[in-house]
Order: C-alpha cells, then sequence, then structure tokens
C-alpha cells in the first residue's frame, strides 16, 4: 500500500494529473504482474516497477495536449479534491518545483528519485537502466543547474 501511494506520488511529479497518476501506476502494476514470470530476483521487481511507471509518465506526457483535453471533458467540474491536492506551496517550494519541471528528463528523474525517493545510485541505476556513475553525472549536472536556476530567480 505504502510502495503505491509513493509510486503516485512519483508519477504526479511527472504529470501533474492526480487520475492520470493513479491511472498510470495502476498500469506499471498490470504490466508488472504480465512479466512477473520473467523477474528472477524479487528484489528488482521495486525497481523494475519504478521503470515501467517512469517510461509509462514519458509516454502520457508526450500524448499531452491530447490527453488533457481527454481529462479535462471527463472529469466533473464538481469533483472532490484529494488532500495532496490542496497543499498549498510557499514560494520557495513552487520555484524548486518549477525548476525542476526545466531541467533534462534524465537529470530531473535522477534527482526526483533520489532525494524524493531516498533511492542509492544503485537503486536508481536499475530503475533507470543506466549506470550508477551516469546517475552521479545526472545528479551533479540537476543539482547545477538548480542552483542556476535558482539564483536567477
Amino acid at each position: 500500500m505504502q510502495e503505491g501511494a509513493a509510486l503516485v506520488r512519483l508519477a504526479r511529479l511527472f504529470t501533474d494529473d492526480r487520475n492520470a497518476a493513479e491511472d498510470l501506476v495502476q498500469e506499471a502494476f498490470i504490466r508488472l504482474h504480465r512479466s512477473a514470470d520473467r523477474i528472477r530476483d524479487p528484489g528488482k521487481a521495486a525497481p523494475y516497477l519504478r521503470s515501467i511507471l517512469l517510461n509509462l509518465a514519458r509516454d502520457h506526457n508526450r500524448r499531452g495536449l491530447m490527453s488533457l483535453r481527454h481529462s479535462e471533458a471527463l472529469t466533473p467540474a464538481s469533483s472532490p479534491e484529494a488532500p495532496e491536492d490542496r497543499v498549498i506551496l510557499n514560494d520557495e517550494q513552487a520555484g524548486i518545483i518549477a525548476a525542476l519541471e526545466d531541467l533534462p528528463t534524465r537529470q530531473r528523474e535522477c534527482l526526483l528519485l533520489r532525494f524524493y525517493f531516498d533511492l542509492t545510485e544503485r537503486e536508481i541505476g536499475t530503475t533507470l537502466d543506466i549506470s550508477p556513475n551516469s546517475v552521479k553525472t545526472h545528479c551533479r549536472r540537476g543539482m547545477e543547474s538548480l542552483r542556476r536556476i535558482l539564483e536567477v530567480e
């Protein structure tokens, strides 16, 4: 249950839409289940699930505008908000989130997995199918970019 909620939060960071995030997590679990017989090491299931989710989020964002149009048409204006939809961010938090959105995809993914999910470089590498050294590089470059963006603001 906690893993599912954490995955929804991760998907929300990439889709900015609670309904889409929940759908993507559900689809990720379905795809993991379909390929469960190919996973020999149970310890690799969680990174594989995160990898599936990130790929689904990328695909979702590529479809972008069309998906947004459909969700707006299907979502009633008076639908109840989830508590996480009502979080009020202070200016600093909003600035950091906006700066993260400006980063290249791989840097953003590495930083979110590192600092939001507290994953190790090895776990991030397994999730994103890149080497731990690449993770270090993306995190370092992402942090440098964030510093530059936030200093300008």
